[in-house]
C-alpha cells in the first residue's frame, strides 16, 4: 500500500519551519531568540518526521495562540493613541484587556514584529510607562529616514494592531540594591531608565540615590521634560543633560541651565560625573552601539569595574 498522503515526502516538507532572515532578529541578545525558537521548532520537526507521528509537532500549535504576553510567541495589542513628542520620536499607547498589567520588571523589554514590503523585521523596545500600569503599556519609539522598522510604525493609525513578545532583559532591579544609580542614557536610551527611576520614586522605602544623565542633539530634542521634572523633585533623584548642538546658556530656561553642559558626554564629564555620585555609584547605560562603547570604556578609566556598571 502506498503512503497516505498526509505522510509523503512533500507533506513533511511543507510542515518544516521556516528558517528566520537576518532581519528578524533585533540583535539585543534575548533569550530566547528567533533563531532559538526556529532550532527548536526543527528539532520537534525533524523527531516528528522520524518517528511520522504528527502529534509530537502539538507543542508549536499549542503556543500559536497565548492568552498573555510570552517570550516566544507573539501577542497583538491594540494601539489606543499615539503622540508625536519630537518631529521624528513617538510615544505609543497600547491597551491591556480590562485593566490587566504588562507584569514587567523595571528595565526589561519587549520585540516587537514588523512587516515591511513581506519582509518581516523584529527590534526590541523598553515600555516606559510604570510596571504596575493598569490597562495599557507606552512605549517610545524613534524613527528613522531609511529604517524598515520605522516606515512600519509610521503607517500605524489609533486602532491598529501590533504584535509583541517578550519580556526580556537580564538586568533586574532590587529595591536598596544599590547606594546610587548613575544612569547615562542618549537619545531613547532613556526609556529603560523611565520605569527604574519610578519604581525608586514610588517606593518610600527605597533610598537609592539616582543621578540621571541624558544625551540629546538639542533642548527641544528632550523627551519626556514634565517627567523628568516631577522625578528631579524627589530627595534623592538629580537630573543632568548633555546637548551635542546646543552652545548658549541664555536659550535655556532658567531652570536648566545650571545642569546642562554642551558636547558630547567624554571622559571628563563621567570621571566629574562619577566623582560627584554621593555614593559608590553603579552605572546604567543606554543608547547607540557607539554611545554604549564609548561610555564604558570611560567608566573604566574612571575606576569602575566590569561588575559595576550594566549595558542595556
Amino acid at each position: 500500500m502506498g503512503e497516505r498522503e498526509e505522510d509523503t515526502e512533500e507533506a513533511w516538507l511543507q510542515l518544516r519551519p521556516v528558517e528566520p532572515l537576518p532581519s528578524q532578529c533585533c540583535g539585543g541578545g534575548c533569550s530566547p531568540c528567533v533563531f532559538d525558537l526556529y532550532h527548536r521548532d526543527l528539532a520537534r520537526w525533524e523527531a516528528a518526521r522520524a518517528s511520522n507521528d504528527r502529534s509530537l509537532l502539538s507543542g508549536q500549535k499549542s503556543q500559536s495562540c497565548p492568552s498573555k504576553l510570552s517570550p516566544e510567541t507573539f501577542l497583538a495589542f491594540h494601539i489606543s493613541a499615539m503622540d508625536k513628542l519630537t518631529k521624528d520620536t513617538y510615544c505609543v499607547r497600547f491597551a491591556l484587556p480590562g485593566n490587566s498589567q504588562l507584569s514587567l520588571q523595571p528595565g526589561q523589554h519587549l520585540i516587537l514584529r514588523g512587516v515591511v514590503d513581506d519582509l518581516e523585521i523584529q527590534r526590541a523596545y523598553t515600555p516606559i510607562s510604570p510596571a504596575n500600569t493598569e490597562g495599557y503599556f507606552e512605549v517610545l519609539i524613534k524613527c528613522y529616514q531609511t529604517g524598515l522598522m520605522s516606515r512600519y510604525v509610521e503607517s500605524w493609525r489609533v486602532g491598529d494592531t501590533a504584535f509583541w513578545r517578550g519580556p526580556f532583559g537580564s538586568f533586574l532591579y532590587k529595591p536598596n540594591q544599590y547606594g546610587e544609580l548613575l544612569m547615562l542614557a542618549a537619545g531613547t536610551g532613556l526609556a529603560p531608565m523611565v520605569p527604574i527611576l519610578q519604581s525608586i520614586t514610588d517606593n518610600a522605602d527605597d533610598e537609592t540615590f539616582v543621578t540621571l544623565v541624558g544625551c540629546f542633539k538639542t533642548f527641544e530634542g528632550i523627551y519626556l521634560k514634565t517627567f523628568l521634572q516631577e522625578q528631579a523633585r524627589f530627595w534623592n533623584v538629580r537630573t543632568f543633560f548633555v546637548l551635542s548642538q546646543e552652545n548658549s546658556l541664555e536659550q535655556l530656561p532658567w531652570s536648566y541651565r545650571e545642569k546642562t553642559r554642551f558636547g558630547r558626554l567624554g571622559q571628563d564629564l563621567v570621571e566629574e560625573l562619577v566623582g560627584c555620585c554621593r555614593r559608590k555609584p553603579f552605572a546604567l547605560v543606554c543608547g547607540s552601539a557607539e554611545f554604549t562603547e564609548d561610555v564604558a570604556r570611560c567608566l573604566q578609566c574612571a575606576g569602575l569595574t566590569g561588575d559595576s556598571y550594566f549595558l542595556f
